[in-house]
């Protein structure tokens, strides 16, 4: 593990997409650190342990993870699957049920950008890597404020992997393959904030400085022979197999120095030494509907 300077704006080439003297350039940015041991959410947190999940993006996910809606556009539960809006911001009837965590929102953040207000729940999980916003004209700023969460749950973006620490604010750059991983064990979980306007900055409140550098993950390069192993299981794949096998290859790159993408080469090829050609284009769709390419609405079938 190495960790850099505690205030993101320190980091080299920050704002672009360059690699200086060697060192991969981290695009999502830690903006604040907010005083969340004065909120008691105990209690609230167990209420999202126990809150059902409709399903929405099961497509990207393995292992545990779900998504909790405290306030959207309409307001209803059921209303889960994001998409930008042009209504007001209101209260689901879990949003209700939450008080403090909603205090937490908007003592700290303005709202009059704010479209979406979710949880993510993650447990011995992992997200394919993926592009957000694909579907949609324009990108949005989405921040993330971990809840809870342990040293393990990781975060990944390019080549990247890094860590999100317990009341930090992050502004994910979500428009480069990027995943997440947790451990088993209590569910991580990550306050979702989804406002208009990817440029505009948010408007922190009550900050408390850091006093913890930024955690990025050191991992050692793959060897040829793991990358032969991973690849030749490939050749056992079998049409009902082939989804919960991918969860194998985005694990790699939290644990091996490798870009997010690489995580679908890999399948890719491990696909193609199965000889079937219909498993080789639903690997290569997957691919595209991840990071590439993908419609409003549009879901992937296995």
């Amino acid at each position: 593990m190495v960790t850099i300077g505690s205030n993101a704006q320190q980091l080299p080439g920050a704002s672009n997409n360059h690699v200086l003297k060697g060192i991969p350039v981290l695009k999502s940015q830690r903006l604040a650190v907010l005083p969340i041991d004065s909120y008691d959410l105990d209690s609230e947190l167990s209420v999202v342990d126990r809150h059902e999940y409709g399903g929405d993006y099961d497509t990207y996910t393995f292992g545990s993870w779900s998504s909790h809606v405290l306030a959207n556009g309409s307001g209803a539960d059921s209303d889960t699957a994001f998409r930008p809006h042009d209504g007001r911001l209101t209260l689901t009837e879990l949003g209700r049920e939450l008080p403090g965590i909603m205090s937490l929102v908007t003592d700290n953040f303005p709202l009059d950008r704010l479209q979406w207000v979710r949880i993510f729940s993650l447990r011995d999980g992992i997200l394919a890597p993926h592009v957000d916003f694909l579907e949609f004209a324009e990108p949005g700023t989405r921040l993330q404020i971990p809840l809870r969460t342990t040293d393990e749950s990781l975060h990944s973006e390019n080549d990247i992997v890094y860590h999100l620490r317990r009341g930090e604010v992050w502004k994910i750059h979500t428009t480069v393959p990027h995943s997440v991983r947790s451990s088993v064990g209590t569910a991580r979980l990550s306050l979702c904030l989804d406002f208009t306007d990817a440029e505009e900055p948010v408007a922190i409140r009550n900050a408390i400085p850091a006093t913890e550098p930024i955690r990025i993950v050191e991992r050692p390069e793959p060897t040829d022979a793991e990358l032969e192993e991973l690849m030749d299981s490939g050749r056992d794949l079998t049409p009902e197999t082939m989804r919960a096998a991918f969860r194998r290859f985005a694990a790699l790159h939290f644990v091996r120095r490798a870009h997010a993408a690489a995580s679908f080469d890999w399948y890719v090829e491990a696909v193609r030494r199965t000889g079937d050609a219909d498993m080789v284009a639903k690997a290569q769709a997957f691919r595209a509907y991840c990071i590439e390419k993908r419609g409003d609405g549009e879901a992937f079938v296995w």
